[in-house]
């Protein structure tokens, strides 16, 4: 990982144990021989080494010794991917070599999670521009969208992809979405770092006027139908009082039976 220590393995086969004056030992890119570290006995010689790896690549005396020439490189950075030569020599065996190691580096750095844009207030019928930002990350990645709806993956020619190199060497991504104009779109930004089997999306999701839903055109059926049911409680009520009111009457008020005139005589 980039910014971390590594250690690139170069172990002597045998049980042998070694005497650091009769070693010579060096690590170089194999592409250009560049000079990463060296060892000789008495350091008899300064300097050599390429000033990018200077001050951050080492041995160990004492692993040498018990024939680990493993290479001790710190501070990792994406200019460090490369493949490494691991070569041993003996004195006593006028200058044979007893050792020959080839060691490849892989660099990679975790991208940052990509931030997805919004269209700013579109009119109909133009198309939709989603913009996705990320950075800080290494390898190249790979670039892609989905339509969120159906997780189904957008065609490559709908989003036009700018990868570019920062001062450190890691990739900065900008990845530009064009879609036909729709009144509401959810989509996401992935961005795939192969070698970390990392894959991280951003999503976001555009709502357009016409499909925002409001509840205003509904407001007067709603009060026409509380003011129906309030009205027919207020009647039920009233017919309820009614009922009760007759019933409370007959049975309070005595019946009074006619028995015909009376006449005095």
């Amino acid at each position: 990982m980039v910014g971390s220590d590594v250690k690139l393995s170069c172990v002597y086969p045998g049980t042998d144990r070694f005497d650091l004056d009769d070693l010579f030992v060096y690590w170089q890119v194999s592409e250009s021989n560049a000079v990463v570290t060296y060892y000789l006995p008495g350091n008899s010689s300064t300097g050599l080494e390429d000033s990018h790896y200077k001050n951050r690549a080492h041995l160990s005396l004492d692993s040498m010794q018990q024939g680990d020439f493993s290479l001790h490189l710190r501070n990792v950075t994406p200019q460090d991917e490369q493949k490494f030569n691991c070569l041993v020599f003996r004195k006593s065996l006028e200058l044979g070599r007893i050792l020959e190691a080839v060691v490849t580096l892989h660099v990679a750095a975790n991208y940052s999670m990509p931030v997805v844009s919004t269209p700013s207030r579109p009119s109909a019928e133009q198309e939709l521009t989603f913009t996705c930002v990320s950075t800080d990350g290494y390898p190249r990645p790979s670039v892609y969208w989905i339509n969120k709806t159906d997780n189904s993956q957008l065609d490559k020619a709908l989003h036009n992809d700018t990868v570019s190199l920062n001062q450190r060497g890691l990739y900065h991504v900008v990845s530009v979405l064009r879609v036909p104009w729709a009144p509401s779109v959810n989509v996401g930004c992935c961005i795939e770092n192969a070698l970390l089997h990392q894959n991280l999306t951003g999503t976001e999701t555009f709502i357009g006027p016409e499909a925002m839903v409001t509840d205003s055109p509904a407001r007067p059926q709603q009060e026409g139908s509380a003011a129906v049911v309030s009205t027919l409680a207020i009647l039920l009520v009233m017919v309820i009082v009614a009922v009760a009111t007759g019933c409370l009457c007959r049975t309070r008020c005595p019946r009074r039976s006619y028995t015909g005139a009376r006449f005095v005589q």
